[in-house]
């Protein structure tokens, strides 16, 4: 589910399946800067609250339940997860905010990571910006889109666990998400809706993938 309807002869939904249905590795965690691998390959990058649904979301795309680790407790991830993706491309599972069952230290060290590599990674194409469609955007997700806008990297908000929403409410949630955005320089204006356990959207995703990689090509 998508706020903008792809013409008919869009290629992408095909190219983006075919990408997705092909070779996609875990490469490396990241913990510290200098431990980011070279940036010889486009990066999709993935935000979100802790918990959102970034890892399960990463293996619903690809179609594999244990590419990225997925876990109840908030805050399991604490590094930058890469996959390749494809012959030209990385993803990249960033760690959860807002929350997470780690000690104040640890996670200053892994905001302190996040904002070094937003503003020093020439390669990341786009961040998708996850948000939890029963609760819609929070302050720490406007928090997390006023860093973007300040490190001027391009960010697409998914809304995810859209099946736990009734079919009525979907639409409203994308017109409240579409208005927080409104007026966010570094925002593409258009935002997708997820579920990973449906499998709701993730053709759209695909394809936005697709191109953003065709568009960098």
């Amino acid at each position: 589910m998508t706020t903008d309807t792809p013409p008919e002869d869009d290629p992408y939904p095909e190219i983006g399946r075919k990408l997705f249905a092909g070779p996609c590795d875990f490469v490396m965690g990241a913990a510290r800067l200098e431990q980011l691998p070279a940036m010889d390959r486009i990066e999709i990058a993935f935000a979100g609250r802790s918990n959102v649904g970034k890892s399960s979301l990463v293996n619903a795309l690809t179609g594999r339940k244990t590419l990225a680790k997925t876990s109840n407790t908030p805050g399991r991830t604490q590094q930058l997860n890469y996959f390749k993706l494809g012959a030209e491309a990385y993803m990249v599972d960033m760690p959860g905010y807002g929350y997470a069952q780690a000690p104040v230290e640890t996670v200053r060290t892994w905001t302190s990571l996040v904002r070094a590599y937003l503003r020093g990674r020439a390669s990341l194409a786009r961040v998708f910006l996850l948000v939890d469609s029963r609760h819609g955007v929070k302050e720490v997700d406007r928090d997390a889109m006023s860093l973007l806008d300040q490190s001027a990297s391009s960010y697409q908000v998914v809304l995810t666990k859209l099946d736990q929403l009734k079919v009525p409410e979907r639409q409203v949630r994308i017109d409240e998400t579409l208005a927080a955005l409104a007026r966010r320089p570094a925002a593409f204006p258009v935002v997708l809706a997820t579920s990973s356990r449906e499998g709701i959207g993730l053709e759209d995703l695909r394809a936005a993938i697709a191109r953003l990689i065709d568009e960098r090509r």
